[in-house]
């Protein structure tokens, strides 16, 4: 009973932490779009993945691809790392490090 108490918590938590990135991002865009003259950078960026099975790579390629700004591409064979398109790539590295200890790390909380 406690676990299951404690699952139900940290998959709210996900679902808080999705959805103030949802809001982020589409703020981001709408303020993208909104200035022009802002030169986008898209970029196709790869993630190294630190989560296992399918269940939770897929839940992380479309939490990705739910987020405005963002989209999963495909992910290795060996299922390593995951590749996305995002909008604006200009800082690859806090990119990345968003998703891993952001998306990546609440997943993982919750699948373990």
């Amino acid at each position: 009973m406690k676990r299951w108490f404690w699952k139900i918590l940290q998959a709210l938590g996900l679902l808080a932490f999705f959805s103030w990135e949802l809001i982020l991002a589409n703020l981001r865009v709408a303020r993208d779009v909104l200035r022009p003259l802002r030169k986008l950078r898209p970029a196709i960026v790869a993630i190294p993945l630190d989560l296992e099975s399918g269940a939770q790579i897929t839940l992380l390629a479309n939490l990705i691809t739910l987020t405005p700004g963002t989209m999963s591409l495909d992910v290795s064979s060996d299922r390593k790392v995951l590749y996305i398109h995002a909008m604006d790539g200009r800082d690859l590295e806090n990119l990345r490090r968003g998703i891993k200890l952001g998306f990546e790390r609440y997943i993982k909380e919750l699948f373990s």
